[in-house]
């Protein structure tokens, strides 16, 4: 995982792809999180909480990352 400011890896990217999407039932994001990257949820959201400090991850998703991020600050 690149959080410096480095490009971001394969999963970082899908992990930011898998979070853009809207999801109707959290079951299925969970299931989506683990068939499609095969993380946990527990390891996809510590994953997902680095990127959101990412300046790589900002660059990538600008509208994800600042959504994000204000949702943090709350």
């Amino acid at each position: 995982m690149s959080t410096t400011g480095e490009d971001l890896d394969e999963l970082d990217r899908a992990v930011l792809e898998l979070e853009a999407q809207h999801w109707k039932y959290r079951g299925a994001k969970e299931s989506a999180i683990r068939a499609r990257l095969g993380l946990s949820p527990v390891h996809y959201y510590q994953r997902l909480n680095s990127l959101v400090s990412s300046e790589a991850a900002a660059r990538h998703a600008p509208m994800l990352i600042a959504r994000l991020r204000r949702a943090r600050e709350r």
